[in-house]
């Protein structure tokens, strides 16, 4: 996977014929409002009057949210980054995700990361989830983060095993625009691009998320060459120690989509059907053996060589 300038413009796959498509293909359940109509998995019918005048929304830019004004509906995440909470707002009934990461940090490193989170709340991107607000108490980061209902990827993954071209390409598109805003308009290093930090909404948009957190885990050192992230997909550069730069989120979404595609991890252990013994192996693979690449037999030209271009 030789990484080549990002750039959304080489993309291309074959998009689906329509965003219903994209749409119904990615839906799970769930229930949304288009104008009048009431749409879910029971049918569509019009909404009344009554149910149509719903309070307004909260905007990013309305500063208006507060822990005290949410209410804690369930778990729906955990993870060495922190607990994903469903939350919603006791006065608009608008849903939230909130995250909480339990940090002992020193005094002196909360203002950076304070400064970091101020700037990701800030980002307005439709490509990445929105940064509502963020709160630090009695040791823990809460995070009020937009609430994706259709789940991660990884989730998705796990129901479909994988993902046809079309479809993946749809969602590699709006992945690349996402980074490119981050890369490019925000200057952030995302550190951590996974399966699990690819949201996915009922409308069919897939959007980035923790950029923010990995800014956090990275206080105490101001350069780029620490070791946050999940190991299975940091670039060759970062394993081995040396600086790296926003192509080593490119590394890591082309194994992502790999991954959808082929429905396995693209580097395999040594031994089928077992499991990496340790992930020092794992390390060692992904810097020493030939980088990955899609199969000339089972996918078209146009992805191989997509996917050779990292």
């Amino acid at each position: 996977m030789r990484r080549g300038p990002l750039n959304p413009i080489n993309l291309k796959l074959t998009l689906p014929p329509d965003e219903d498509s994209l749409t119904k293909f990615l839906t799970q359940s769930g229930t949304f409002m288009d104008g009048d109509l009431l749409v879910n998995r029971d049918g569509v019918r019009v909404v009344s009057k009554s149910e149509a005048e719903v309070p307004p929304l909260i905007k990013p830019s309305d500063n208006q949210l507060s822990l005290a004004d949410i209410d804690t509906i369930k778990v729906i995440g955990k993870g060495a980054g922190g607990t994903v909470q469903l939350v919603q707002h006791k006065w608009t009934g608008q849903f939230f995700a909130l995250k909480v990461i339990q940090m002992n940090i020193q005094e002196s490193a909360l203002k950076h990361i304070a400064q970091e989170l101020k700037i990701n709340q800030s980002s307005q991107c439709p490509y990445v989830v929105v940064c509502y607000k963020s709160f630090y108490d009695n040791g823990a980061f809460s995070i009020i983060l937009e609430y994706m209902d259709g789940g991660s990827l990884l989730d998705f993954l796990k129901k479909v095993k994988s993902i046809p071209e079309p479809y993946l390409a749809a969602i590699c598109n709006q992945v690349l625009k996402g980074l490119l805003y981050l890369h490019h308009e925000r200057h952030i290093i995302h550190r951590d691009l996974k399966p699990s930090n690819l949201l996915i909404n009922h409308r069919g948009e897939v959007k980035i998320t923790d950029f923010g957190v990995s800014a956090i885990l990275t206080s105490t050192s101001g350069q780029a060459n620490t070791f946050v992230g999940t190991y299975n997909y940091m670039s060759p550069e970062r394993i081995s120690g040396g600086k790296y730069g926003s192509k080593s989120d490119i590394w890591s979404l082309g194994l992502v989509l790999l991954e959808c595609a082929t429905g396995q991890f693209p580097y395999s252990p040594p031994e089928q059907g077992e499991g990496w013994t340790s992930f020092y192996e794992l390390m060692e693979a992904i810097v020493e053996q030939p980088q990955p690449c899609a199969s000339t037999d089972q996918f078209s030209p146009e992805f191989c060589s997509f996917i050779s271009a990292w």
